[in-house]
């Protein structure tokens, strides 16, 4: 064991280390200068693709700066930093640096070429989300769904009691509970996956000032190809910095899916203390200091806790990012360093809940046996089969014999019985139990 990673603020830098690993090479310090590097370096290259340098450059060697950018090259940017106070200009005097060693000082002159800084950064930044959604997120989800859908197929035929308002309501079935989750999540999947993940190109105040004083060609379209050359959206209308509206979005959608997940946690607890799921026990495990016989649903709280502090961060961020004073200040900036912890309790969250559903099991037994003791859930049933033959009072007649009553199959045979309807119609409603009473559950 280290030390150092116990005397670390954030749980995802601790307790949650494998969070901090899997989204590292994305919103680290060091990601963002890794990928700052690699949006130089491509302006550089689209500068010589397009004739704007005509010297003859070996373009493998500018692509090897990118391909070999390692710890050794980030400490070198960070010790510019120190000198110049200022990231991005120490990432240009790094490359700089670079190309003089490699020969190339005839490109020095064009290296953050007609750019500001914040070019630099929000194209580095649209990057890493982009990277992140297809590579981490979209896949932790699909993990995610998958299993649930594997619970919802194998439970679709199985009747549990429902509640509403905490109450005994209409049954319905563990599969179709679980599909409500998956069609909701999958739809907010459908929302995030049309965003278009954007960059701006165009210079101090948005205005592409510098490249339009010294070429004469149209510079926006010029810089449009850039972006989209990188696999991005290009946002044409800007200040300094891109306005962010499209992240926010992301950040919106990321918060409702975290609610959603959320709103399964709560229910799995309160599943699991009614004891509709048992928690599969593990021998070395404890689940109470005092009391020997506790196995709880740590796995859910967890999940509940870290989507929550995820919420409170995406909240903060989508309330923030859209503002900005005039033209520009560095508020932003600071914002979102912090979309890596937002998104990181977010996994957190998504593992936990995965690993807490991965841990249940039916209760058969429990469930079979409440469903036998509450027959007054087909008062819905039967009230509806009166209103079908035009009897007005059919909602007060089932309200007389089972609201607030012990109902038993006897007293509502008794009563099917002596009602004034067709045969085949009373057959039906002898015939149902509270177990086969799940409508088109099975089928959803």
């Amino acid at each position: 064991m280290n030390l150092n990673e116990y005397l670390e603020l954030c749980p995802l830098d601790s307790r949650y280390k494998d969070i901090k690993e899997i989204l590292a090479p994305y919103f680290s310090e060091y990601a963002y200068m890794k990928y700052r590097v690699f949006v130089e370096i491509k302006w550089l290259l689209y500068l010589i693709d397009n004739k704007i340098i005509e010297n003859l450059v070996d373009k493998t060697k500018l692509e090897s700066i990118i391909i070999n950018f390692n710890e050794e090259s980030f400490f070198k940017i960070k010790e510019e930093e120190k000198i110049t106070n200022h990231d991005v200009k120490a990432v240009e005097y790094f490359i700089d640096k670079e190309l003089k060693q490699m020969g190339f000082d005839f490109l020095i002159s064009f290296v953050h070429f007609g750019l500001t800084s914040e070019d630099v950064n929000n194209t580095a930044y649209a990057l890493m989300i982009k990277n992140y959604l297809e590579e981490v997120y979209n896949q932790k989800l699909k993990e995610f769904l998958n299993y649930l859908k594997k619970l919802s197929h194998e439970n679709k035929n199985v009747a549990f009691l429902a509640h509403t308002h905490g109450q005994p309501a209409t049954p319905t079935t563990i599969g179709k509970e679980f599909k409500v989750y998956i069609y909701r999540i999958e739809e907010e999947l459908k929302k995030l996956k049309m965003i278009k993940i954007k960059a701006k190109f165009n210079g101090a105040t948005g205005n592409y000032s510098a490249l339009s004083v010294v070429y004469k060609f149209d510079i926006v379209s010029f810089c449009k190809r850039f972006i989209e050359s990188l696999n991005l959206s290009f946002n044409p209308l800007t200040t300094q910095i891109e306005s962010h509206d499209y992240i926010v979005s992301i950040l919106d959608i990321t918060r409702h899916i975290n609610n959603i997940i959320l709103d399964l946690d709560l229910d799995m607890w309160l599943y699991i203390s009614y004891g509709y799921f048992k928690l599969k026990v593990v021998s070395s495990e404890v689940g109470s200091s005092t009391m020997p016989h506790k196995v709880n649903p740590i796995n859910f709280e967890n999940s509940e806790s870290n989507l929550e502090t995820s919420n409170g961060l995406l909240v903060s961020l989508s309330n923030k990012l859209p503002r900005s004073r005039m033209q520009r200040d560095l508020s932003d900036s600071s914002t979102l360093r912090n979309l890596g912890i937002s998104f990181g309790y977010s996994l957190q969250g998504i593992k936990e809940t995965l690993k807490g559903l991965e841990r249940v099991s039916v209760n058969k037994e429990k469930i079979n046996e409440e469903l036998d003791g509450e027959w007054e859930v087909l008062a819905e049933a039967i009230q509806t089969m009166l209103r079908k033959y035009g009897i007005m009072d059919a909602y007060s007649k089932l309200k007389d014999l089972t609201r607030g009553k012990i109902v038993t199959k006897e007293i509502l045979d008794e009563f099917i019985r002596g009602l004034d309807i067709s045969l085949e119609d009373k057959e039906i409603l002898l015939n149902l139990t509270p177990k086969k009473y799940i409508g088109l559950a099975n089928k959803l």
